[in-house]
């Protein structure tokens, strides 16, 4: 077992995101409303390429609804935007309109979702082969410079998200490992890019969609997945 690539990973969105960061000073608020409609073509392009690893549109459908009903009922959005606010009062300049939760929540899901993230933590877990989140530590690193000139501070303080959910797969590698096979991964995938789509929209204007409070259906659609083939091979 071995954090190196988790903690490369955290280091390298903390290192784009300062280099985004800085880069935001210069950009002006014309520029800016325009280079955020063009991340939010790109972020749908990124959940559209990543919803077709599905294979059975029925568990996304179940893991999706499930995991809006649970993330309503727990109020995810309206704890990350609490967070957020705290946060922003300190580091917020007046006149942004970008919200430190929104940064949040957006590099999250960018940078937690996906077959990298869950094959990459199991593998440093199990063999301690970090190969595999070391070369998407180095993808973040760019997309984390990308992020951060358009939604600000929120990104950097996604790099605790990546240490927890990915240290946290890398710890529980072991009890893991038989139930994320290579479906359970895309079915996984599949409804995180669906995730990440809601927040394609909503960086375009047009939806405002509380998409932390879907986070749980990321959670279900292993869960379902195993279930379902568990059915499937006693029938």
């Amino acid at each position: 077992m071995s954090l190196l690539g988790v903690i490369v990973n955290v280091i390298t969105v903390i290192l784009g995101s300062c280099i985004g960061l800085l880069f935001k000073k210069g950009i002006p608020e014309k520029v800016s409303s325009a280079a955020m409609i063009g991340l939010g073509a790109c972020t749908l392009y990124i959940g559209i390429s990543g919803s077709l690893c599905g294979e059975n549109v029925l568990i996304v459908i179940a893991s999706v609804v499930l995991g809006v009903i649970s993330g309503t009922l727990l109020n995810i959005d309206g704890a990350v935007n609490k967070l957020a606010k705290n946060v922003e009062t300190k580091f917020k300049k007046e006149g942004q309109n970008v919200s430190i939760a929104e940064g949040l929540v957006t590099a999250t899901l960018l940078f937690c979702v996906g077959s990298m993230t869950v094959t990459g933590s199991i593998q440093a877990g199990l063999t301690g082969d970090n190969s595999v989140l070391i070369t998407k530590a180095t993808l973040d690193f760019v997309s984390s410079m990308m992020l951060a000139s358009s939604l600000g501070f929120g990104v950097m303080i996604a790099s605790v998200s990546v240490f927890v959910i990915q240290g946290g797969l890398v710890l529980l590698a072991g009890l893991l490992a038989p139930f994320m096979s290579t479906g359970a991964i895309n079915e996984m995938t599949c409804v995180g890019s669906i995730l990440i789509i809601m927040i394609g929209t909503n960086l375009m204007g047009i939806t405002k969609i509380k998409v932390a409070d879907f986070l749980p259906a990321i959670i279900f659609a292993p869960i379902i997945y195993n279930i379902v083939n568990l059915i499937s091979n006693f029938i």
